[in-house]
């Protein structure tokens, strides 16, 4: 008797563990279930294209959703889509957003496109300037380089972007600025419909600049300098140290030349200035000591940023601006591999410089 109800008890443990064992595996499918499927940024409710090519199904678009930040997991995707059995894939733009969780997604996607009109893709180089930007739509849209510069004039136009949006204040219509929204044009790569607008183009890129930035607001306001400078700067970070290792530091230097009323002494701006692309030739000394209202190596501009932005910088050089690193240094000089050595006398910096000649790691034109 007793042997039989050793057997049984034993029965009961076996089936005791294997339910807690099946409780616990679906408690962890569950769990799974619902992180997979949940948004990827509930915080982001910004609303972004995405394309669907034509020939292009619910699973050949599934890599792209996962790189683009829109599902978490591809397989899933494919699972969940198999078991909803949405409607066939529709060629086109759809409108969708990180804080859409999986279900919104699918639905969305298989209530068909939200535009069939022509695209095109473009990719926006971070570092360049707004000859770049006017060559890049002109290329790829029915718009004139006229047509645009007669926008970047348009003061009405401007003065709805100020009121618009809190990156853009009137600091851009100064006088003296070759391109009022040089700067504030993301670098990034977007999808365009063909027959899309002067406007339609440039808001969307400054949309993407003003949602990168949100988080930085109260930063830029309590730095004792505007957001205007403070995109002016990194514009000279972006340009200076695009091949740098250390963005922040580099920030430092000028920051420390900035307090102590130095000129900036950056070439890339008396590039600039003069309208040359960085680089191109050497320099003439009547072209350094310019004064003019962007050039940093005339001793008129001691102690003084720019007018404005030289460049589209990327998001790592405006945090490297905003948060810059705390330093002594007043010079700087990057090699060939991307190091960046600081020194805090003009005299440790031309040793540098001579070392660096000297070890075949000093950057030279056309490298």
């Amino acid at each position: 008797m007793n042997e039989k109800k050793l057997k049984l008890n034993k029965l009961k443990i076996l089936l005791l563990s294997i339910a807690l064992f099946i409780l616990i595996v679906l408690l962890i499918i569950i769990l799974l279930y619902k992180n997979l499927t949940s948004p990827v940024n509930k915080k982001d409710k910004n609303i972004y294209t995405f394309e669907v090519k034509s020939g292009e199904n619910y699973s050949s678009i599934a890599d792209d959703l996962k790189k683009e930040k829109y599902i978490k997991n591809e397989l899933m995707f494919k699972v969940f889509v198999k078991f909803m059995k949405p409607k066939s894939l529709e060629a086109g733009i759809y409108e969708l957003s990180p804080s859409m969780n999986l279900r919104s997604i699918v639905n969305t996607l298989s209530s068909g496109a939200k535009d069939t009109r022509e695209i095109v893709k473009i990719t926006f180089v971070e570092g360049k300037n707004m000859r770049y930007v006017i060559n890049k739509i002109t290329e790829n849209f029915d718009i004139s380089e006229e047509d645009i510069l007669d926008k970047l004039k348009d003061e009405e136009y401007l003065n709805s972007l100020i009121e618009k949006y809190f990156v853009i204040t009137d600091e851009i219509k100064n006088k003296n600025i070759y391109y009022s929204l040089e700067g504030y044009l993301y670098p990034d790569t977007y999808v365009f419909y063909k027959d899309s607008t002067i406007e339609e183009i440039f808001e969307k890129m400054i949309d993407n600049l003003d949602s990168k930035l949100t988080q930085y607001k109260d930063e830029i306001e309590n730095s004792g300098y505007t957001f205007h400078q403070m995109l002016t700067l990194a514009s000279i970070v972006e340009a200076e140290a695009g091949k740098s290792n250390d963005r922040k530091g580099v920030a430092s230097v000028f920051y420390n030349r900035l307090k102590d009323k130095w000129a900036l002494g950056s070439d890339v701006t008396t590039y600039y200035a003069e309208k040359l692309e960085l680089w191109s030739r050497d320099l003439y000394t009547k072209e350094i000591k310019s004064c003019n209202s962007y050039n940093t190596r005339a001793s008129c501009m001691a102690g003084k940023l720019p007018v404005g932005p030289i460049c589209n910088p990327s998001i790592n050089s405006v945090i490297a601006s905003i948060e810059p690193s705390e330093t002594e240094y007043y010079y700087f000089v990057a090699d060939v591999y991307g190091n960046t050595y600081f020194s805090k006398t003009a005299s440790e910096h031309i040793s540098t410089v001579n070392r660096l000649k000297k070890e075949g790691k000093w950057y030279e034109y056309g490298n």
